[in-house]
């Protein structure tokens, strides 16, 4: 593991792992919202390096992200993005994760829908249609559509909780949404997929929206810029 991308002369925290996973992208994407400094530190997987016994001292699962504040570990990227919230709280984008309980308890919920209702759907594909050609594994075609009628069935009730506010958590941008942001980004982008968002009218403002931001227009210039 070497080489680091520092964002700001203060003492940075670092995210390990490749902006082109979901879980790292997570995070980059919440840390540029809250203007944090961080360093990026790759680890190359296809080496076994999240599997040395350093790395498994700070991620002991052995997968990616892992994250480091001073003599802080954390490694679980929605946990993470909670921590930077609070941690940055007066900087960066105030609303990220609500200012008062009711507004933190409405993200927190759906954190949870995309956690245990999006994530799994969204997840299966986009190993099935991205990374399983790029792996040269077979692609299994049940799994794919089941996971298509599962994730649809997700996007039909976001598609009225949309109809009803501006994004899932109320009328402004939050956590909830962003964390949405890495499985969607490579559906819609990067698989023949995109209908499931875009073929729902309010998903589709919402997504339209949300993937525009800045934040998340930077992780993408990470993810297609090639390892230092």
């Amino acid at each position: 593991m070497a080489g680091a991308t520092p964002m700001a002369a203060t003492t940075p925290v670092k995210v390990y792992g490749p902006p082109l996973s979901t879980a790292v992208s997570r995070v980059l994407a919440c840390l540029l919202e809250k203007d944090a400094p961080f360093q990026l530190i790759p680890v190359n997987m296809a080496k076994g390096e999240h599997k040395s016994p350093d790395y498994l001292k700070i991620q002991p699962f052995g997968q990616v992200p892992a994250f480091q504040d001073q003599s802080i570990n954390l490694f679980e990227s929605r946990a993470i993005c909670r921590y930077v919230c609070d941690q940055y709280a007066s900087q960066g984008y105030r609303g990220l994760y609500g200012t008062n309980p009711l507004v933190k308890a409405s993200i927190d919920q759906w954190i949870e829908a995309e956690g245990q209702s999006f994530s799994p759907p969204s997840s299966l594909l986009v190993f099935q249609l991205v990374f399983a050609p790029r792996m040269k594994i077979k692609q299994d075609e049940n799994v794919i559509n089941q996971n298509v009628e599962k994730l649809s069935k997700v996007l039909d009730v976001y598609e009225k909780r949309l109809g009803e506010s501006r994004f899932l958590a109320g009328d402004e941008f939050t956590l909830a949404d962003l964390s949405h942001l890495p499985n969607a980004q490579y559906l819609v982008n990067g698989t023949d997929k995109g209908e499931l968002f875009n073929a729902r009218k309010n998903v589709a403002r919402w997504w339209d929206e949300i993937s525009t931001r800045d934040s998340w227009k930077k992780v993408v210039e990470m993810q297609n810029s090639p390892p230092a």
